[in-house]
């Protein structure tokens, strides 16, 4: 059975940094497009990062660009999600995601399976 793990979120001062892991197993991870995704309270989920199966290409929000890095391990199935200069805003339940087939964009429909997140908590 497909499952995702993420780990590592928590509570962290503004300007701080964190460092998000997600750990798949029972599906194909190396063939799979890997996402970030979060939702804020009374929010809906919007996505935050991707990245493609061989770490080619990466694709991000503008909200994150430029402080947020997704990165992949494929011998570890684990994708993982680095977080620095984190804002009071980008407080939020992150989940990991795996594309339905080979490709996923920032359309969250082309995500097929989904972690049950990690909070991430930034203080003022």
């Amino acid at each position: 059975q497909e499952q995702l793990v993420e780990s590592g979120g928590g509570l962290v001062q503004a300007g701080g940094s964190l460092k998000l892991s997600c750990a798949a197993s029972g599906l194909t991870f190396s063939s799979k497009t890997m996402g970030w995704i979060r939702q804020a309270p009374g929010k809906e989920r919007e996505f935050v990062a991707g990245i493609t199966w061989n770490s080619e290409h990466t694709f991000y929000s503008d909200l994150v660009k430029g402080r947020f890095t997704i990165s992949r391990d494929n011998a570890k199935n684990t994708v993982y999600l680095e977080m620095n200069n984190l804002k009071p805003e980008d407080t939020a339940v992150y989940y990991c995601a795996a594309s339905r087939g080979i490709i996923a964009t920032v359309d969250l429909s082309s995500y097929g399976y989904w972690g049950r997140g990690t909070q991430v908590t930034v203080s003022s």
